[in-house]
C-alpha cells in the first residue's frame, strides 16, 4: 500500500475514531512512551550542579538521541509492515490515526464548551484546565472560551497538521520524529532554570519543525473561512491579520493559526494571562475584534477546525488518486 493511501486511511480513521480511552486505560499511549524515554534523558544528563555549557551541550546531545532513536523506530516500523503488504498497510494507517488528534481535539475543545454553555464558569474554568497551563481561576466566562480557542488553533498545527505533513515527507520515520521532538518541548522545552540551557535543542527543533504546519494550519483556516461565508474576501483577510499579527507572539507559529482564528472569528485573542504566579503580558491578536468570547464562538471555531480537517483529508484524497492514475 502506497504512503499517500496509508495517508489518506490513516487520516480517516483519525476523524472517524479518534484515541479510543478504553486502549488507552491498558496499554500506554506511545505518546506517553516518548515521554517516559526524555525524562530519562532528563534525569541522566540535566543532572544539578552543572554549568550552564554542560546544561546546553547535554540538552544537544538529548534532542539528537531521541531524534535518532525515534527515526530508526518509525524505520524499523516500517520496513516490517511493508514485509507485511494489505496488512501492513492497515496498520501502518493505525498508527499514524494514534499521531494524530482530530476527533480527540474536537471531543476536548466540545467539552469545554458544554460545560461554560451548560453548567456555568466553574465548570468552564475545570475543562478548560484540561488542555491549557494557564491559571483557569483567573478567567471569566469570556476568557474560558477565548482561551479554548486559542488551544484550538494551536493544536490543530501541532497535533493534525504537522504529523499529517511530517508522514507525508519522509513516513513513519518522520512522523515518529516529529512527535518526539513536539512531545519534548512540552516537557523540557521552558525557560526556566532547569531547562533554560538543557531544552534550547528540542525548542528550537520543534520551531523548527513546525514551521512549514503553522503557516499552512492558518491557510487552511482561512480557507474555511471562505467557505464559511462564500467569499475570498474572509480568505484575504484572515490572511492578512495572520502575517501582520503572527510575529508578536512569543512562539514562532502559534500566533499564525491563533491570528488566523481570531479573524476568521471576529474576535480578538492572545493578550495578558497568569501562569501560576507568573503575569504573561502577552500582545493581543486582531485587536479590533471582539474580547467577549461566547461559548457559541467556541462551536464557530470548532466548525472552522472541522472544515479545515476536511480540506486535509481532501488533499490527501486527491494525492491517493493522482497516485493511482
Amino acid at each position: 500500500m502506497s504512503r499517500v493511501a496509508i495517508l489518506f486511511l490513516g487520516t480517516a480513521l483519525d476523524r472517524l475514531i479518534g484515541d479510543p480511552d478504553w486502549l488507552w486505560r491498558r496499554v500506554p499511549h506511545p505518546v506517553v512512551l516518548f515521554g517516559w524515554v526524555i525524562d530519562r534523558l532528563d534525569r541522566t544528563l540535566n543532572r544539578p550542579g552543572l554549568g550552564e555549557s554542560g546544561r546546553w551541550r547535554n540538552g544537544i546531545i538529548a534532542a539528537g538521541l531521541f531524534v535518532v532513536g525515534a527515526l530508526l523506530a518509525g524505520l524499523l516500523l516500517s520496513t516490517i509492515f511493508a514485509s507485511l503488504g494489505l496488512l501492513g498497510g492497515l496498520l501502518e494507517a493505525l498508527v499514524l490515526a494514534v499521531f494524530l488528534a482530530q476527533k480527540s481535539l474536537i471531543d476536548h475543545v466540545r467539552a469545554i464548551e458544554r460545560a461554560v454553555g451548560e453548567k456555568g464558569l466553574e465548570s468552564g474554568r475545570r475543562a478548560v484546565a484540561m488542555i491549557v497551563g494557564r491559571d483557569p481561576e483567573a478567567l471569566d466566562e469570556a476568557g474560558v472560551c477565548r482561551a479554548a480557542i486559542e488551544s484550538l488553533a494551536e493544536n490543530a498545527s501541532d497535533g493534525v497538521v504537522a504529523p499529517f505533513l511530517w508522514y507525508l515527507i519522509l513516513g513513519l520515520p518522520g512522523l515518529l520524529a516529529y512527535k518526539a521532538v513536539n512531545t519534548a518541548d512540552s516537557m523540557i522545552g521552558h525557560m526556566n532554570d532547569r531547562y533554560r540551557a538543557f531544552g534550547w535543542a528540542s525548542a528550537k527543533l520543534d520551531d523548527w519543525m513546525n514551521w512549514p504546519a503553522a503557516r499552512l494550519t492558518a491557510l487552511l483556516i482561512a480557507l474555511s473561512a471562505g467557505m464559511r461565508d462564500r467569499g475570498l474576501a474572509e480568505v484575504r483577510a484572515a490572511l492578512s491579520i495572520a502575517r501582520r499579527d503572527a510575529p508578536l507572539h512569543r512562539s514562532p507559529n502559534a500566533g499564525w493559526p491563533e491570528s488566523a482564528m481570531a479573524a476568521a472569528l471576529g474576535l480578538s485573542l492572545g493578550g495578558p494571562r497568569r501562569y501560576g504566579n507568573l503575569e504573561v503580558e502577552a500582545p493581543m491578536l486582531n485587536p479590533a475584534g471582539r474580547r467577549r468570547a461566547r461559548p457559541a464562538d467556541i462551536a464557530a471555531a470548532i466548525g472552522l477546525f472541522r472544515t479545515a480537517a476536511n480540506l486535509l483529508l481532501a488533499f490527501a484524497a486527491l494525492l491517493f488518486m493522482a497516485a493511482a492514475l
